[in-house]
């Protein structure tokens, strides 16, 4: 386990837009692994609450968000867990509200999978920066906490500009592009397209991940956003994790290495592979719009970010 944090302790206020904490003793060892290493969870009542598949009802998730950012100066968001849930209530999320709060406190804010509705929604809705990165249950209650999802967690939450150096062989010609990072959950980004809910990034720099599903699947969504013209209007495509599905007998070779290869095929911007980020372990903590400057070659890719809320 990594050494405890020596810095003032920082406030953590979880939110729990989506499911509720299905293992109560994962929930409360990933506080206790917070406490250790210099964040302090005080609204630990979210954590109980359970309505239907969700982490409270619609009013009580809902309230959970609005509070972002009222707390002392600096306090975390931290999101309890993924699942299903921010759907029901986007429509009724004050996004300018929670940025002009967040903003006067220096709040960031901080989840992924269904958490990038969330964030997808508040960076169209108001140009506010949050976290694709670790969440209470999966990553901070795991036993044991990643070393490489900590580090970079505290890299860049305490640096106002950081460098992510990726070693993962690419394909195509090296190339250096700059523009806004945003993206997430593949699945998610592809519910919202669309609605208002979806920004529009022209020349931006467009990160996805999943879980669960199939190489097949991973292309028919690719394919929407191609379709739908998203694709094409970015700087660069990074593709991260993508895990935990089997493919049967009848795929006769097809994976998600072919699926990548098609996609590179029919776009003229770099496809990139290989970002540590998604439902493993093994994740960076990315700022969900702010600025980034790509650079790759044959053995690997490094990523320069900027502009982004800070402890």
């Amino acid at each position: 386990m990594s050494q405890p944090s020596q810095v003032q302790p920082v406030a953590v206020r979880l939110v729990a837009p989506s499911g509720y904490p299905h293992d109560a003793a994962i929930a409360e060892r990933g506080c206790a692994w917070l406490k250790l290493h210099g964040y302090q969870v005080n609204n630990r009542e979210v954590l109980s609450r359970r309505y239907l598949r969700f982490g409270g009802t619609d009013e009580e998730r809902l309230a959970d968000l609005h509070a972002i950012g009222t707390g002392d100066a600096g306090e975390l968001t931290l999101a309890v867990r993924g699942g299903y849930g921010l759907a029901r209530i986007l429509g009724s999320i004050d996004f300018a509200r929670i940025a002009e709060q967040a903003r006067a406190t220096g709040t960031p804010i901080i989840g992924h999978s269904d958490f990038t509705a969330f964030q997808l929604a508040y960076l169209a809705a108001t140009g506010g920066v949050t976290f694709a990165g670790p969440m209470l249950l999966a990553d901070f209650g795991a036993e044991p906490a990643d070393a490489f999802m900590w580090q970079h967690f505290e890299g860049i939450l305490r640096n106002p500009a950081y460098r992510i150096d990726i070693d993962a062989p690419q394909k195509g010609a090296a190339t250096t592009v700059e523009g806004t990072l945003w993206g997430g959950n593949l699945a998610m980004l592809c519910s919202l397209l669309g609605t208002a809910y979806l920004p529009e990034v022209d020349g931006g720099i467009l990160f996805l991940e999943d879980i669960n599903e199939p190489p097949y699947r991973v292309e028919r969504m690719l394919l929407q956003l191609l379709q739908a013209g998203v694709l094409a209007r970015q700087q660069a495509i990074v593709l991260g994790d993508f895990s935990n599905y089997r493919t049967t007998d009848y795929d006769n070779g097809y994976d998600m290495d072919t699926v990548f290869d098609y996609i590179r095929a029919q776009l003229r911007i770099p496809v990139l592979t290989g970002l540590p980020f998604g439902h493993c372990p093994r994740k960076l903590t990315l700022p969900v719009g702010a600025q980034a400057r790509v650079k790759s070659g044959a053995d690997g890719f490094s990523l320069a970010l900027s502009a982004y809320p800070t402890l």
